[in-house]
């Protein structure tokens, strides 16, 4: 690829910036000063930027915890995106959320530029499981339980696969729950509509874990890691 590709690649810069740094003669590719940003470059040759080297990556891996009042979008006019959250040196061209978390749902995320990986975990035929932690306004027991394993077809007619429902805690007096749900799919507002067949509703809502990953207990919310491949397809 061209040199100044490669360096907006590797976020050293924009395209315009890159060329300004090959202007001032403090980029070279194995040890060579470039003369001009169309200088073909291999990703096993040596780049540096002023002396600093420069490894090119070509997938990159965020595993995010997702706040509150965020959107699972890459921009937004007025709101705030997962994008957003990532430092500036992390916004790689091409990274995308993984699916999406509602703007009030919280927890696990992934964030990638791969968009292999991305269908891997989004195909309905992969059955990646997906667990949410949630709190409910309603007691769920083990009809509710029962009516998941099921699989349920909604009032508008969609037809959902086999979920499985565990209850964590009742409290009848308040007419509350806790439970942790998975489910293989990952359709539009899924565990809000299921609740809201059998006459409850979703309070708090988080995802803990999506296939391999788990979202670790010291990862704040809004913080985020970085990943290697063989952490998410083990």
């Amino acid at each position: 690829m061209r040199i100044d590709k490669y360096l907006a690649n590797m976020n050293v810069g924009s395209r315009k910036e890159v060329h300004l740094l090959i202007k001032k003669g403090i980029v070279a590719v194995n040890g060579v000063t470039v003369k001009t940003p169309k200088q073909q470059v291999k990703e096993s040759d040596q780049v540096t930027v002023n002396g600093d080297a420069v490894d090119y990556q070509k997938y990159h891996y965020f595993l995010l915890n997702k706040p509150k009042g965020v959107l699972s979008a890459t921009e937004d006019r007025s709101q705030p995106t997962v994008i957003s959250l990532l430092a500036p040196q992390d916004r790689y061209q091409g990274i995308v959320p993984v699916g999406r978390l509602d703007k009030d749902t919280t927890g696990l995320l992934l964030l990638t530029n791969d968009g292999q990986l991305n269908h891997e975990l989004l195909a309905p035929n992969k059955h990646v499981d997906k667990i949410y932690r949630a709190k409910i306004a309603g007691v769920a027991d083990d009809e509710t339980v029962k009516t998941f394993a099921a699989g349920m077809t909604l009032g508008d007619g969609t037809k959902l696969q086999p979920a499985e429902l565990t209850i964590l805690a009742q409290d009848v007096d308040h007419d509350t729950s806790e439970i942790e749900i998975k489910i293989r799919e990952g359709k539009y507002h899924q565990i809000k509509r299921m609740f809201g067949a059998v006459g409850m509703k979703v309070v708090e809502l988080e995802r803990i874990s999506m296939g391999q990953l788990t979202l670790p207990e010291d990862l704040k919310r809004g913080e985020y890691l970085e990943l290697q491949l063989d952490d998410i397809m083990k």
